[in-house]
């Protein structure tokens, strides 16, 4: 560490020195002056380009990565500037050196490609690291002090047995590792989608695949990236012994919603697209997840459902087997009204709604009881939809049956009590 700090302050006064000289003072000046040109320019194109890009239609990535180019065209005006003052101060031969120039104009212009190529990565933490990463790596090669400031960063560091950690190596090791992982990342998403598409898997199994693909990838991707800085694997069989004594303690419901979420999708009880009540949450599955079951209700609300409450609680499945669901409406007559009649114009009003299946099962109707005051009947029939929802449904049947049972005379009775008095009341008389 002493070393490094002496090297440190060795290039702090050579670049002192450097900055102090009036050649190199007067070209700093002149980089400075012609920036706010650049930004004053940019002000007045961008916005009219910027109309003109938002038309493009169908193309999200291309618009994204054109707006990002649009948002630093101060940058390549800075750059067209630079260049302008580098050709013009070289036919002019003043300064005697004008290298800070040039390599201000290829600095520019690398920081404009890489933070616009750069968008084409979602994630605005990783945009960012790698564009500051992948820019001070150029500009160190810009400057001529790639190989000084490796041997920097290698010299400090420390030791932990024979193996020997650096910021240099950590810096190699994150790098790899990153890149690896969005490698395994991407190759997961492309061979899970590809999964996706096959119709002869079931949903569980295509889900469970697309599940083991992504976490294969990743696991490889990371013993891959340890093993090229060096890192014996070996090591690592005690560290991974005390993970597994940590996960097995203070990871429990973890390590359970996971081994839940595999059981789930290896038993195929519950699948992506089924129709599933559980307590009071009735919705349908939307998406299986490693910790848990994303279901989403008729009123739009998502609920995020552990996987073990799927194994240890009663679940009702409404499409397990098929997606036909069965449902009754219960029903009163007057005692006027034939019951015959009634049970013909029941059926007919079912069948006339539309999401009430007429072909494999057609609406049938009983009548239960001679009731105190009715004939109670029971409407069944069935629908195949049921994630579409249960209760407007019945709703739709019950306003069918008012309409045909009024259009044909047929009353509903009021609900209607006698009262009697068994002890006399006796009216005094005034």
């Amino acid at each position: 560490m002493d070393q490094v700090a002496t090297l440190a302050v060795e290039y702090a006064k050579l670049a002192y020195n450097y900055l102090s000289q009036t050649e190199i003072l007067l070209q700093l000046a002149l980089i400075g002056i012609l920036f706010p040109p650049a930004w004053f320019l940019s002000n007045r194109v961008e916005p009219i380009l910027e109309e003109h890009a938002r038309q493009i239609k169908g193309m999200p990535g291309l618009l994204r990565i054109i707006i990002a180019f649009l948002r630093r065209f101060e940058w390549l005006f800075f750059v067209i500037l630079l260049f302008v003052a580098y050709i013009a101060t070289s036919v002019v031969a003043w300064p005697d050196s004008n290298y800070l120039i040039y390599s201000a104009m290829l600095l520019s212009a690398t920081w404009l490609l890489i933070s616009v190529i750069s968008h084409a990565i979602r994630s605005r933490t990783v945009r960012k690291l790698f564009a500051y990463i992948a820019w001070l790596y150029v500009a160190a090669m810009v400057l001529g002090i790639v190989d000084d400031v490796a041997a920097v960063l290698d010299r400090a560091g420390f030791s932990i047995g024979q193996f020997r950690l650096s910021i240099l190596g950590a810096l190699k090791a994150g790098f790899l590792l990153g890149l690896l992982l969005w490698l395994s990342y991407s190759a997961g998403n492309f061979i899970d989608r590809r999964i996706q598409g096959i119709d002869e898997l079931t949903p569980s199994l295509r889900v469970l695949l697309g599940k083991i693909t992504r976490i294969t990838l990743i696991i490889i991707a990371a013993l891959v990236a340890l093993s090229g800085v060096g890192i014996d694997l070996t090591a690592l069989t005690v560290l991974s012994g005390a993970v597994g004594v940590g996960i097995g303690f203070g990871l429990q419901k973890v390590v359970s919603n996971f081994i839940s979420g595999i059981i789930i999708l290896m038993d195929q009880s519950i699948k992506p697209g089924d129709t599933i009540s559980l307590g009071e949450t009735f919705g349908w599955i939307r998406e299986l997840r490693a910790r848990f079951v994303s279901v989403v209700t008729r009123d739009g609300r998502e609920f995020l459902i552990p996987n073990e409450d799927f194994i240890t609680r009663e679940v009702i499945n409404w499409s397990f087997s098929d997606k036909y669901v069965r449902l009754d409406v219960p029903f009163g007559v007057s005692y006027d009204s034939d019951p015959h009649e009634v049970i013909r114009l029941a059926t007919e009003a079912a069948g006339s709604v539309d999401r009430v299946d007429t072909k494999l099962h057609p609406p049938v109707c009983w009548m239960i009881e001679f009731g105190n005051s009715s004939l109670d009947f029971k409407l069944r029939f069935w629908i195949d939809d049921p994630q579409q929802g249960l209760t407007n449904i019945r709703g739709k049947v019950l306003i069918a049956l008012w309409d045909i049972f009024k259009e044909h005379g047929v009353a509903i009775p009021y609900p209607h009590r006698e009262v009697l008095f068994k002890t006399p009341l006796h009216v005094e008389s005034s």
